[in-house]
């Protein structure tokens, strides 16, 4: 029996071609099972790290000085704080 290439028609009589029936090995889905954790856990950890940032407090830097002649804080480079 001669042997079947990968774009032959495969012999189960799917119809489908070799490489997409019964072609497709073992190591590639394994391949691409690992590819995909990898790459799931990237994308968590790059989630979390977004998450840290946004709910982390963030220390003031800004000192307030109450002004009043006008009624209201000012920073410490003039501009009014509500």
């Amino acid at each position: 029996m001669p042997k079947i290439g990968r774009n032959d028609p495969c012999s189960c009589g799917s119809g489908k071609k070799f490489k997409k029936c019964h072609g497709a090995g073992p190591a590639n889905s394994r391949q691409s099972r690992m590819l995909l954790i990898i790459v799931g856990g990237a994308v968590l950890a790059a989630l979390a790290a977004v998450a840290t940032l946004v709910t982390s407090e963030r220390p003031r830097t800004g000192t307030r000085v109450w002004d009043p002649a006008h009624g209201h804080y000012h920073n410490e480079y003039g501009r009014e704080i509500p």
